[in-house]
């Protein structure tokens, strides 16, 4: 499992037509909502059945020439997502920190028992990690739910490319 799955398809034709037919099964799909602006489309779980570690799907449409370029990305909320970075940036700037206090006390023959704290900060970091991957199997049955809309929402003509990717 990926910690933020992605995939994309091309399809030929018109950018609109094909935004305008995710709106026309947004419409009659109750087990589904969506936010909707320019080029992109934010696929979520309905409130009343989210929970804290509840996907999103959010979906961008380029136009090229005369193919749409349709790519996603699924994963948690933006904040849940920033509250992983966030934690492991500080936990990631405390090691440096520790490191350097005690590597330089270690040099100046100082004790330097501040060198402990760093199985402390890899063993918090480690359960951070735990608790993403529960998370995500926590959400599981959601992101699929939400990636059967996206393939019974998209055209039905073959695309030139699909599949996952990485960056193009």
């Amino acid at each position: 499992m990926e910690l933020r799955p992605r995939f994309q398809d091309v399809f030929e034709g018109d950018k609109s037509q094909v935004m305008e037919r995710f709106k026309k099964e947004l419409d009659v799909a109750d087990h589904i909502k969506a936010a909707i602006w320019d080029h992109h489309i934010v696929l979520k779980i309905p409130s009343e059945e989210q929970h804290y570690w509840s996907p999103q799907l959010l979906i961008s449409f380029e136009q090229i020439d005369d193919t749409v370029h349709i790519r996603g990305l699924c994963g948690p909320k933006p904040s849940v997502w920033m509250m992983f970075v966030f934690f492991y940036f500080l936990l990631g700037f405390v090691a440096v920190i520790v490191m350097i206090t005690g590597f330089a006390q270690m040099n100046l023959g100082l004790p330097s028992g501040v060198l402990w704290l760093l199985p402390a900060i890899a063993f918090i970091v480690l359960m951070i990690y735990l608790t993403a991957r529960m998370g995500q199997k926590m959400a599981k049955d959601e992101m699929i739910r939400l990636y059967e809309f996206y393939h019974h929402a998209k055209p039905s003509s073959p695309s030139l490319l699909s599949g996952p990717y990485r960056r193009p």
